[in-house]
């Protein structure tokens, strides 16, 4: 989800900016196989054989999955959500188009000969080991970076999702996907693609060579390529292949709010790797507690006129700046607080903090307090009971029998939660941090 926390800032800062967006993301629903190197099986495929699910099932509860993500990272939805699947017509005429000139049959299927297209591989800048390791050592392959762009069903095998194509009976390359659902939505050339920086090696090179293959040119398609760094832990890279990724829902069910997530992606700039840990998320989740309880006494403020101080035309305009060098969003999260400490009027502030909201996405003006408490999956009591308990303790606290109050007190933080005296929210939920 990193990845699309960036993808969302950056057409964020775009609109802040004033610029008209068209953002396409495309669902994977066939053709990616299990290795990030696209070898081994269809991912779809195999979880199909494993759940006992048909892959379009497993396609749709994966990708409802994602969807809940998305919004509970207030991630802004695309202008078009394209599904690989919906688009196997217009993939079979791409690769017929560039057959003839840049492609080879194999008994496995349609191979891209790489040799036919200038400078492949520029964008991972060299041809490195750590390439040429990842790539799938098939047999009579011209080069070993020559990749699928059609898979043919081996004989006697009958897949889930499989196709007739001049080639055979198949499924198309992962890397077709992409290039055929680019030039069907946003033209030959475009301004902007997005990924992770595991496919400047080997995934975006395959997508541009097909590209300069259509229009037998040496244009990339996009103008521009971004590439976000990973999201890490201690042990290295979270990989999902591997099956060690965390995912957004345990955070939850560790009593932290998904905004708290976003906020921490936010505080690494995008080409930087972003180290995850417990301690990290709740020190994210504490700051956006405080910034939140800080608006909310400037809504609580008595009304005045929505005057901005030169000191926040100067804090508006270094925001400006920052976002507009190459997306500097850490840089940015100070300058909240200068926001909120500036000798202006409180609609003033209010006006300000919404405008860098806009590029932040973190519900600044609409989150409340209790809206970040967020109980944890295992705590072990319920809402209703924590409030029965603090209407006890403070029957107990009039009434001075302090010894009482103290022992429901220490109730209720052996049970995470965190009492909270004088304070109009009265309590919270301690997350889980072990």
């Amino acid at each position: 989800m990193r990845a699309y926390v960036f993808t969302d800032t950056l057409g964020r800062i775009l609109s802040y900016k004033g610029y008209g967006l068209r953002h396409v993301i495309n669902i994977t629903d066939v053709g990616h196989l299990t290795s990030d190197a696209d070898t081994g099986e269809d991912k779809m495929e195999q979880a199909a054989a494993k759940t006992r699910m048909s892959a379009p099932s497993v396609a749709r509860f994966y990708t409802d999955a994602f969807w809940r993500d998305v919004e509970l990272l207030n991630i802004r939805s695309p202008s078009k959500w394209a599904f690989a699947t919906d688009h196997i017509p217009q993939m079979l005429a791409f690769a017929e188009r560039i057959a003839g000139k840049h492609c080879y049959q194999l008994d496995t299927g349609l191979y891209f000969d790489v040799a036919t297209v200038p400078d492949y591989g520029r964008l991972a800048r060299a041809e490195t080991r750590e390439g040429d390791a990842r790539i799938e050592m098939v047999e009579c392959k011209r080069h070993p970076a020559d990749f699928a762009i059609w898979r043919t069903s081996k004989p006697g095998e009958q897949r889930q999702m499989e196709w007739d194509s001049p080639w055979g009976k198949g499924a198309p390359g992962w890397h077709l996907e992409c290039s055929t659902m680019s030039k069907h939505y946003l033209g030959d050339r475009f301004d902007i693609h997005t990924g992770g920086i595991d496919h400047r090696e080997i995934h975006h090179p395959n997508e541009i060579a097909q590209n300069q293959a259509f229009d037998d040119s040496a244009h990339p398609g996009a103008t521009i390529w971004l590439h976000n760094n990973f999201l890490v832990n201690r042990s290295g890279k979270m990989s999902k292949s591997a099956g060690e990724a965390l995912i957004l829902q345990r955070l939850v069910d560790r009593g932290f709010h998904p905004l708290a997530f976003r906020l921490l992606c936010l505080s690494a700039h995008y080409r930087s790797e972003l180290e995850f840990s417990w301690d990290a998320l709740q020190a994210a989740l504490t700051r956006l507690k405080r910034i939140v309880a800080a608006i909310h006494d400037l809504k609580l403020a008595s009304p005045d006129v929505a005057s901005r101080s030169l000191e926040l035309e100067s804090v508006v305009q270094r925001f400006d700046e920052m976002v507009s060098e190459d997306l500097m969003i850490p840089r940015t999260l100070p300058l909240l607080d200068e926001v909120l400490a500036a000798d202006a009027s409180p609609e003033a502030k209010l006006h300000v903090l919404n405008e860098f909201d806009q590029v932040l996405g973190l519900k600044l003006l609409t989150l409340t307090r209790a809206d970040l408490r967020v109980r944890r999956a295992n705590a072990a009591l319920t809402v209703e009971q924590v409030e029965e308990k603090l209407a006890h303790r403070k029957v107990a606290r009039d009434e001075r029998n302090f010894a009482l109050a103290d022992s429901l007190r220490a109730e209720l933080m052996a049970a995470s939660v965190e009492v909270m005296d004088g304070d109009p929210l009265g309590w919270d939920w301690m997350p889980n941090t072990d």
